[in-house]
């Protein structure tokens, strides 16, 4: 056997590491816990929260019974309130609890209502340059066991020195700043957003495109084990009127109610994101694939408009316009939120791109588990729209910030136009 020498040891170690392409990102599989009333009436009130994502992360390997789980490279899992059952570094806890192989690493997360997103999007990276082939991403939030910001201590420079306005702590508060700014965001416009997406979630449960991307969860009460089967938040048959009455909790005479913002909400998500190689090799389906992202930073006392700023980093990057997005999945954390983005772009309040299954004002929102309900709604919508080529998924995030992640729908039939074919391929050849 030859031995080398320690000159040439050290040349090689010298020599600057092969070129190498970014790989492909693909969307395999989405799925998620029905989600729940938080509170001690909820139907999770006795459900913990790192069984919730258990039950996800089961569910994918039992749909996708191609995918062996020692292939598993990461298991990504956020949570906005890392401590009792979604502590521990829930990303390896959930693994070993669904009985995952204890090869398979896990990994906690958190950019507040983005966890889930950033959990996308960071190990969407990792199988991009080649550190993962096959990896779960989701989130999970029991807001009835961890109330928003419990056992958060904001440093009291935050306020001392003026580094945020005081209603940047208060989530309620930065979407009445957002009407305050931006006057022409009517709490009429709000509230006929908010029927609207109730009523829009009603057409898709009765039209059987909720359902499939539903886990049912077994449930403890004191009346017994039952089964969530089902979202309980969504108020089928909202009106205006009804949403007229209601009172604006973060101010006197406000703008924002429980009508026209997502309610307080426990469930869990997860996602299975693949080497678009591997995918190939093991003969996964592919149902989106990753074009690019952006993440980005405004005002925290106006966090509602992150979604722009970012959406238009992440529309840069790829060389692509909102007119390019034939499908829109946004946040609905509050109503404003979505209406001054949809006045930026220039988009009526009604564009039928628009969370087309309705969105959190209807179903809630579980904060950090959000982001891949989003991903996993868009490829269903991919599936059904072979006319469409992009979809965009965004959210506003606490403390002032925004994300984006833009997908390209496997199934589209157009054909590109020859004069940008080539820039096409430049800017959409893989993850960025």
């Amino acid at each position: 056997m030859a031995v080398s020498s320690p000159e040439s040891t050290a040349k090689a170690r010298q020599a600057p590491p092969a070129a190498r392409t970014l790989r492909d990102v693909v969307f395999v599989e989405g799925v998620r816990t029905p989600f729940g009333k938080a509170g001690d009436k909820g139907q999770y009130a006795q459900t913990r929260a790192d069984d919730m994502v258990a039950k996800v992360i089961r569910e994918l390997l039992r749909r996708r019974p191609e995918l062996p789980p020692e292939r598993i490279d990461e298991v990504a899992v956020a949570a906005a309130t890392q401590t009792g059952d979604q502590g521990l570094t829930i990303g390896r806890t959930s693994a070993l609890l669904a009985g995952l192989p204890k090869t398979v690493p896990g990994f906690a997360i958190d950019r507040m209502c983005a966890g889930a997103m950033t959990a996308v999007t960071t190990v969407a990276s990792g199988i991009a340059v080649g550190a993962y082939d096959v990896a779960i991403a989701g989130g999970v939030e029991h807001m009835g066991h961890h109330p928003m910001a419990q056992g958060a201590d904001p440093n009291p420079r935050f306020l001392a020195d003026k580094l945020v306005d005081p209603s940047a702590l208060n989530m309620g508060s930065t979407a009445e700043n957002l009407h305050d700014r931006y006057p022409q965001l009517t709490k009429a416009r709000a509230d006929a957003f908010a029927v609207a997406s109730q009523d829009k979630y009603a057409k898709a449960l009765a039209n059987g495109q909720i359902g499939p991307d539903l886990v049912p969860v077994a449930t403890r009460s004191e009346q017994g084990w039952g089964l969530a089967v089902a979202d309980e938040l969504p108020r089928p048959g909202t009106t205006l009127e009804a949403l007229g009455s209601l009172r604006t909790p973060f101010r006197p005479h406000g703008r924002v109610s429980a009508g026209n913002a997502s309610g307080l909400t426990d469930g869990a998500t997860g996602c299975l994101l693949v080497a678009a190689d591997v995918a190939a090799e093991l003969g996964l389906p592919v149902r989106m694939r990753m074009v690019g992202y952006a993440f980005a930073g405004v005002e925290p006392e106006t966090m509602g408009v992150g979604p722009i700023p970012a959406t238009e980093k992440a529309l840069a990057k790829a060389g692509l316009s909102i007119d390019d997005i034939g499908l829109i999945e946004i946040n609905e954390a509050f109503a404003v939120q979505v209406l001054a983005f949809t006045d930026h772009f220039g988009l009526a309040d009604d564009d039928e791109r628009i969370n087309q299954y309705g969105g959190a004002i209807a179903m809630g929102h579980p904060l950090a588990s959000s982001g891949v309900r989003l991903m996993t709604q868009l490829a269903r919508q991919f599936d059904e729209r072979p006319d469409v080529r992009y979809g965009l998924t965004t959210m506003c995030v606490g403390l002032g910030m925004g994300g984006t992640v833009i997908w390209e729908n496997p199934h589209w039939t157009g054909s590109p136009n020859p004069e940008t074919a080539a820039t096409d391929t430049e800017t959409t050849g893989s993850a960025q």
